[in-house]
């Protein structure tokens, strides 16, 4: 959904067993899902937006670069990637709504029920606005909504704030969004929700980064040739 803009700032962190990192976060989400009901309506329906979502825009998106289908349609490729940015947000708020419901509907876990644990879920929760606004601040509407695909390039590559600290701000700052929230509120079932849109994110971003890199590849090559 953004432009994957920013250098490779935090070379320390290739120090880390990544490894053992995964294989904690993986010990962590199966004692949580002993405490989730994985087979409630409300969260099966969560995850089936979590997933829709990212598979929707990346689908429709590539499929507008192809055909110019919905520039067509709309007369401008602006309007119809504002048209297309605006029902990408709409079902963004299905989404949180969705996961917001599954939460109400299933049990707090007593140990995240903490000061603590609140805090730190604020904490995680006004670190990611802050990603989330900064990002669309600094790419506008139609960088942040796949405006690549609909022929609206950007003239350089996005390094300011927050793009300067981390690749994918936006999807990480959404991220950090859920985890605070469901911290904040006690549930497992966010915490196993929060897992399910970081791992949508990473594979949507394995997708977009080589095909945004591609266009700005190919225009690229077409200024060469002018």
């Amino acid at each position: 959904m953004s432009v994957s803009a920013g250098p490779e700032c935090c070379g320390g962190l290739g120090n880390l067993d990544y490894s053992q990192v995964d294989m904690s976060v993986l010990s962590v989400l199966s004692e949580l899902v002993k405490h989730v009901d994985v087979m409630q309506p409300r969260f099966c329906v969560a995850v089936i937006a979590i997933i829709f979502n990212p598979f929707f825009w990346n689908v429709v998106a590539r499929w507008e670069h192809r055909t110019r289908g919905l520039t067509r349609l709309f007369g401008s490729p602006y309007v119809a990637c504002y048209c297309f940015g605006t029902l990408i947000l709409l079902l963004n708020v299905y989404r949180s709504h969705s996961i917001t419901v599954a939460m109400k509907g299933q049990p707090h876990l007593e140990l995240m029920d903490s000061v603590q644990v609140y805090y730190a879920g604020a904490a995680l929760l006004a670190m990611g606005s802050l990603f989330v606004i900064s990002s669309f601040l600094a790419l506008g509407f139609t960088g942040t909504f796949l405006g690549d695909y609909f022929g609206i390039l950007m003239e350089q590559k996005v390094t300011a704030f927050p793009f300067n600290i981390m690749e994918n701000p936006m999807y990480w700052g959404s991220t950090a969004n859920y985890l605070g929230l469901a911290l904040m509120n006690a549930s497992p079932v966010g915490v196993l929700l929060t897992a399910v849109v970081a791992l949508s994110y990473r594979v949507a971003i394995s997708y977009e980064g080589p095909f945004t890199e591609e266009i700005y590849r190919q225009r690229s090559q077409r200024c060469k040739h002018k």
